[in-house]
């Protein structure tokens, strides 16, 4: 394993992509990109960035932003509690460390959301510290350079590789960790499809030696997620749509929803139970959390008077005011992509 930290710090030196985050390696800019880059792939998390830095260049802005603004920004990124975790951390910044901040591992891994690999990013990274990030791209990485069968997944694993690369860790332990990174990202690709003749570590890997790039990682996964059905109402009254605001605890909290009931309904029991002028039915989506599945299906029912219960909101509301979850949004594009429904 030592003799990969030369020939990988060279590389990285010729080969590191331009990110909007990594132009001078302050500790807020690669905070953020961290946190929106958990489950969310690069290419996808840019523009959510550079919009989110735009109206939020630094830690006071981000702990003085209301959370619906913030839900807003976050919008498309999924995983919302990330959002209210930044600025919580926020909030603690400004008040524990006068503003500046944290620049050690242990301080930084106080703050909420950020676990051991986020903070050792930013630690070693914008602060040089000498500990180990170790994601899921240099999990990939380590095991094909070893050979390792181990299942990645389990804590017991990441342990032991955590400790192989602390061994090795040279005095440029940020830029180490982010080559890593940027090796897992680019050319040690998951799902057996590595670029292995562009790997300056293609010499030392027992996987590519013995052609078991296929094979390894070994992801065991054990997940059981609870499945629910749902019937979404895109309720529509004199040019605006119904919304609600979700509780403020569990899954999706503080965002805004259409109304929705448990369970599949007809037509027929949607026109006795809501009385609507007219209904449509919008077809069917299905969207998967981590822990729950919502198999949904949508109706589009346009009622002649406005509820109390519900929050009523213009099109142009819904699309710069209020944040809509992700698993939401296919009703609501069926809805765009047919503005006939609207004329009766």
């Amino acid at each position: 394993m030592e003799k990969i930290v030369k020939p990988l710090l060279e590389w990285f030196e010729t080969h590191q992509r331009e990110l909007p985050w990594r132009k001078d390696r302050q500790p807020y800019p690669i905070w953020v990109s961290e946190i929106m880059l958990q489950q969310t792939r690069i290419e996808a998390v840019k523009k959510y960035y550079t919009r989110f830095m735009e109206e939020l260049p630094d830690i006071e802005s981000l702990s003085q932003v209301s959370e619906d603004r913030l839900l807003k920004l976050w919008e498309g990124l999924g995983y919302y509690s990330r959002a209210k975790n930044l600025k919580k951390s926020a909030q603690m910044i400004m008040e524990e460390y006068g503003g500046e901040f944290p620049q050690t591992y242990k301080d930084i891994l106080r703050l909420s959301g950020i676990g051991e690999y986020t903070a050792g990013a930013i630690a070693s990274v914008c602060f040089n510290e000498k500990v180990t990030a170790v994601d899921g791209n240099v999990l990939r990485v380590v095991a094909r350079l070893l050979g390792s069968r181990e299942n990645v997944l389990l804590p017991q694993t990441k342990e032991k590789f955590k400790k192989k690369l602390q061994e090795i860790l040279p005095e440029q332990s940020g830029k180490f960790n982010e080559a890593l990174m940027e090796l897992g990202e680019t050319v040690c690709l998951p799902n057996g499809s590595p670029v292995c003749r562009e790997c300056p570590l293609a010499e030392y890997c027992v996987s590519y030696r013995e052609g078991l790039m296929g094979e390894i990682p070994v992801r065991i996964k054990n997940i059981k997620r609870k499945k629910e059905e749902k019937t979404v109402l895109i309720l529509w009254c004199k040019g605006k749509f119904a919304i609600e605001k979700r509780m403020t605890k569990g899954l999706l909290s503080g965002m805004y929803q259409f109304p929705n009931m448990e369970g599949y309904f007809t037509e027929e029991e949607l026109k006795a139970k809501l009385q609507p002028l007219r209904i449509l039915f919008l077809g069917k989506a299905k969207h998967i959390f981590s822990h729950i599945e919502w198999y949904m299906q949508g109706y589009f029912l346009e009622v002649g008077e406005p509820s109390e219960k519900y929050l009523w909101a213009t099109p142009q509301e819904l699309t710069e005011k209020y944040a809509l979850p992700t698993a939401f949004q296919p009703f609501w594009k069926k809805c765009h992509s047919q503005p006939e429904i609207f004329i009766k």
